[in-house]
């Protein structure tokens, strides 16, 4: 049964009002005290009160700039290889980032996960399946496959591997090796919305889900650049919201990224900014991102660039793909190397500089591979961004 409160006196309230001698805020009087008495009895709040809380000028996220180092992660991931088994209960060998301004709980910021999750060799994490949108991205190593919906996928060194919300998925080492790799997902936004589902599924895949075949059945059908099947696309759009294509391989986003610097290099447009290449990845079937609230991107900033300060409403998490560099958020600078994760809260200005070369990037440039909530706030209206120096 719910229960309903009704407190009898105002010190029972969860609200509590102070009157304050303050510019635009009433005369503190006898009168006034006692009607926020009776404001705190009825459990009301007068807007005069807190609009400088609730309508603040700018947003102020609850989250702060943090950086995460990889090399840290890795040895206390691989700590936990050797002491924390795979299995129902725990389900992943998954270590969230946990923001130091929100309260212990492992949330990056307040909509995004970002989790380190290691497999040993010859491990099975058990299928399952959730409402939360989530996605593999590879830092480093392979071997590990994930299997989704019975589609056997690859996961390898610069691979982005996502999957739309309500699809049974599971996991296995392959290898005499174990491996590492980063989970991003929407858990803390379907946390607040109070949204989410799980379910578990089978304890364990099939002889015939555990083949290595070079490419998996989604990326056969629609790993075609421009090419849509047929037969398959209005099942793709019937389905839950989400891009059909399950992996998408890091030499093609390689090639992209280089293509638009060497167009640059040519006089001709295409970059962001002048020595910063970015992609998108995107639904094959509708042009939309990948997931329906998640963005990704993966960013090429050369050697010697610095780019624009920009802001913009919702949050980010980066992950150095290759290569190193300076990230300035805020206040807040830091130097950076492959694997090492950043969070942007929204409208904290970010801008990157490349220090990266030949002994520590393959493309000589600084990699970073970036997840946001901007489906969110491009579907409410919400969204808005400002780069130093123009008027976008």
């Amino acid at each position: 049964m719910t229960q309903t409160f009704t407190p009898e006196r105002a010190t029972d309230s969860p609200v509590r009002l102070r009157a304050a001698a303050a510019p635009g805020q009433p005369e503190v009087t006898p009168a006034l005290e006692e009607l926020y008495r009776g404001f705190e009895r009825e459990l009301l709040v007068p807007l005069w009160t807190e609009i400088g809380d609730l309508m603040p000028a700018h947003p102020r996220s609850r989250a702060v700039p943090h950086v995460w180092r990889w090399q840290q992660l890795r040895a206390l991931a691989a700590q936990a290889g050797d002491l924390v088994p795979v299995g129902r209960g725990g389900e992943r060998r998954a270590i969230a980032l946990a923001n130091p301004a929100l309260g212990g709980r492992p949330f990056a910021t307040p909509t995004l996960w970002a989790a380190i999750q290691y497999l040993m060799p010859g491990e099975d994490a058990p299928e399952h399946r959730h409402t939360q949108h989530a996605f593999r991205f590879v830092v480093e190593g392979e071997g590990v496959w994930t299997v989704v919906g019975g589609d056997p996928v690859a996961m390898r060194r610069g691979d982005f591997l996502p999957q739309a919300g309500w699809h049974m998925h599971a996991h296995h080492n392959a290898t005499a090796e174990p491996m590492a790799w980063i989970d991003g997902l929407d858990i803390p936004f379907q946390y607040l919305t109070e949204s989410q589902f799980f379910e578990f599924g089978r304890d364990e895949i099939s002889d015939a889900e555990r083949i290595t075949p070079e490419r998996s059945r989604s990326e056969r059908l629609w790993g075609h650049p421009g090419l849509r099947p047929v037969a398959a696309t209005e099942a793709a759009e019937a389905a839950a919201p989400g891009t059909p294509l399950l992996a998408y391989r890091w030499e093609h986003t390689d090639r992209a990224l280089a293509d638009q610097l060497a167009l640059e290099s040519e006089g001709f447009a295409g970059t962001v900014e002048a020595g910063h290449a970015a992609v998108r990845f995107t639904d094959p079937a509708t042009g939309a991102d990948v997931l329906p609230t998640v963005r990704a991107e993966m960013h090429r900033v050369t050697r010697g660039t610095e780019t624009a300060p920009v802001r913009e409403t919702g949050s980010s998490v980066y992950q150095v793909f290759d290569g190193s560099g300076t990230v300035t958020v805020g206040e807040t600078s830091w130097s950076v190397t492959r694997g090492d994760l950043f969070v942007v809260p929204s409208w904290q200005p970010l801008s990157v500089r490349s220090e990266a070369g030949a002994t520590d990037s393959d493309s000589g440039a600084l990699d970073l591979f970036r997840f946001s909530d901007s489906p969110v706030f491009e579907a409410l209206r919400l969204n808005r961004t400002h780069m130093e120096g123009t008027t976008r």
